[in-house]
């Protein structure tokens, strides 16, 4: 089978097929729950399984396609460009995938753009992020410190603007969110690093100890605020937090917040 062909059957998966970690996890979610919020959960794992039985797109919205591409010395980004707009059309006209590329200034449908990420590695690797528009308009990015938050260039500041995103979402979004956070002196890296925090299973332990208690402190925080599945109140928010830091200028600390929402389409090549 040629690349192609991987690529477009890559982003039939992605699109009807939730990964399985965060199945497990709503299924758990839903046993935790009562009332309204079990009944939602129960619909939100009733359409995951009809999509995947039936090969059909698990949300009308079919994201924004976003690529993390490894690459070995032999497959040029242009080459690997080219491959990945063709299935793009391809996977467009055959899945199908909504046409969520519009001109900025004319509104102008365009079909799909998938955004691509490159980096060089020994051998081939691609995973595929489908990147709803609700989830997009709720993240953030913060500048610490933030006297409004009374937040500082800490730990404790970052928390205080993860919950605060999560907050003024109020269910917008359609949560249970998974919610990826990142550190950085930068705000593309910021954004782009919080970002890659949502390829991240579910079930994976962050390997900095300071990082992997603030992951499980501030789920917890976010799973007291109540907003619950599509903001119809209820026990679960949010199913995930995942964080990482980069480098910083020592004047600059920027906080960079990507929210998924609970159809977290990825999957990988």
């Amino acid at each position: 089978m040629d690349l192609k062909q991987q690529i477009v059957d890559l982003y039939r998966k992605t699109a009807t097929e939730l990964p399985e970690d965060v199945f497990s996890v709503l299924e758990r979610a839903k046993n935790a729950e009562d009332g309204g919020g079990k009944e939602i959960l129960s619909k939100i794992l009733e359409n995951s399984n009809m999509a995947k039985s039936n090969s059909k797109p698990i949300c009308q919205d079919t994201g924004i396609p976003i690529f993390y591409v490894k690459r070995p010395p032999e497959n040029s980004e242009k080459e690997l460009r080219e491959i990945i707009d063709g299935a793009t059309v391809i996977a467009t006209d055959k899945i199908p995938l909504r046409p969520n590329a519009v001109d900025s200034l004319t509104d102008k449908n365009l079909g799909n753009r998938p955004i691509i990420h490159f980096e060089e590695s020994g051998k081939l690797e691609i995973d595929l992020m489908l990147k709803g528009g609700g989830s997009e308009n709720v993240s953030a990015i913060y500048k610490l410190p933030d006297s409004n938050l009374n937040a500082g260039r800490n730990l404790d500041g970052v928390r205080k603007t993860v919950l605060d995103t999560v907050f003024k979402a109020q269910g917008k979004g359609c949560p249970p969110y998974i919610v990826g956070v990142a550190i950085s002196g930068s705000m593309e890296e910021a954004m782009h690093l919080s970002k890659k925090q949502l390829l991240r299973k579910l079930d994976d332990v962050n390997s900095n100890p300071d990082l992997k208690e603030f992951e499980e402190t501030v789920l917890g925080e976010i799973n007291e605020l109540g907003i619950g599945p599509l903001g119809l109140g209820g026990r679960t928010t949010a199913l995930g937090v995942k964080a990482a830091v980069s480098p910083r200028h020592p004047a600059s600390f920027f906080v960079g917040i990507s929210i998924g929402c609970w159809c977290m389409r990825r999957q990988s090549l």
